[in-house]
């Protein structure tokens, strides 16, 4: 059985959607182009494959089994992609997805991930004339360029990020199938970003209860702003992001909202508005403060505060929670921070609140994915895990609080 989505056959894949369509082999093989025996046997390799039967020949013609049910729609989905990366790329075909192969999308996406030819030859099981023939022969079914090269440097051009996008997306379609069938017996990868705000309790909380109820179950983090993060998700790199949501609709991404946090005054222990009950926003002025990058939210939160109406002096500008912890502790500055963000800071004494949660900077606390995403069983659970760490960190009315426990 093969788990490597490379080594299945993309006309095999359309011949299911086709079967599936049309009730027959007879008809499916008009459709994509094969013989009657050549579909027949193809899709008795894609079987052997994936190690199940997909359709059960009846006397209405041929229906899909359950798990043939799962794996056409992933690879429709998976088509799909291609299908939409392909669109308008080609002044040759049409349909420039159909002529395609799983060994030029590997090599190509194999290129686009390396850099360079002999780095995408050293990371697949290809020659290096093997990845310049496979990405040549992309170029010449859109008739255009879609990398450019510089000595051995290879970068992608438009083209071939929208290629390299529909194609990663595909690909994980096809190991989402490959997962939901319970067909591989590896780790299964849950990848996602992770924004400030979730980093201290949400995220690790949320792993470490998966890594105790599924050893089965992998994670590939990313850490970064909004800006950073976003596109990695558009490209298939990870399937969600984790932390504060944008305050508007996004067109082709969903925002799942779990929690809302609320922005507090953060200051070394033996600062001297420490022991200020209720600091006037004056006194508030009157020290020097650490503010986040231009434009990102706690940015603007600082700006709203003050309204245009005082200016601190703000002699550090920095967006590194670490740094900014240190530096609270070195120097009577003060910042914006969630805080869950300094609560290990706050429980050991290095840390302190400084008056009541700032009213109106309350953010909305969530995950966000792309519209087309269906996770696998194994992302539901992780998901839920997620949701479930949220409620406790700020719960509904009657139930468990974690800042009543400690946490901050």
């Amino acid at each position: 059985m093969a788990t490597d989505p490379f080594d299945l056959n993309l006309r095999h894949l359309r011949a299911l959607l086709a079967i599936r369509e049309h009730g027959s082999i007879t008809a499916a093989a008009n459709v994509v182009s094969l013989s009657q025996p050549a579909l027949t046997q193809g899709l008795g390799k894609l079987e052997r494959q994936f190690g199940y039967t997909f359709f059960e020949r009846r006397s209405g013609g041929m229906v899909p089994t359950p798990v043939g049910e799962i794996v056409i729609e992933r690879a429709h989905a998976a088509l799909d992609h291609l299908s939409q990366a392909a669109k308008g790329l080609s002044g040759v075909f049409q349909y420039p997805e159909r002529l395609m192969t799983m060994t030029q999308l590997r090599a190509f996406l194999a290129l686009a991930e390396a850099g360079s030819f002999a780095a995408a030859a050293n990371g697949t099981t290809l020659s290096l004339t093997g990845v310049h023939r496979a990405v040549g022969d992309l170029e010449q079914m859109i008739g255009g360029k879609l990398v450019e090269r510089r000595g051995r440097a290879v970068w992608l051009n438009a083209a071939g990020k929208r290629l390299a996008r529909g194609t990663r997306l595909a690909v994980a379609e096809i190991v989402a199938a490959i997962a939901d069938i319970g067909m591989d017996s590896g780790s299964e990868l849950i990848s996602f970003g992770a924004l400030p705000l979730a980093r201290p309790y949400l995220v690790p909380t949320a792993m470490a209860r998966m890594a105790r109820s599924d050893p089965r179950a992998a994670f590939k983090v990313l850490e970064g702003s909004w800006r950073e993060l976003v596109e990695p998700l558009r490209d298939g790199v990870i399937d969600m992001i984790i932390g504060a949501l944008r305050p508007h609709e996004i067109a082709d991404l969903y925002q799942l909202p779990l929690s809302e946090d609320r922005l507090v005054v953060a200051a070394g222990s033996q600062h001297p508005l420490a022991a200020v009950e209720s600091p006037t926003i004056e006194e508030l002025a009157s020290h020097p403060w650490i503010v986040g990058p231009a434009n990102s939210p706690l940015r603007e939160q600082w700006e709203k505060l003050f309204g245009g109406r005082l200016s601190p002096v703000t002699p550090i500008e920095c967006g590194s929670v670490m740094i900014i912890g240190r530096l609270l502790t070195e120097g009577d500055f003060l910042t914006l921070l969630s805080p869950d963000q300094v609560a290990l800071q706050i429980r050991s004494g290095l840390l302190t609140q400084i008056g009541p949660p700032l009213e109106g900077s309350r953010r909305t606390v969530g995950i966000t994915t792309r519209r087309s995403w269906r996770p696998t069983a194994t992302q539901r659970r992780f998901l839920g895990l997620v949701s479930a760490a949220a409620k406790e960190e700020r719960p509904e009315a009657g139930e468990r609080d974690l800042r009543a426990s400690g946490w901050v």
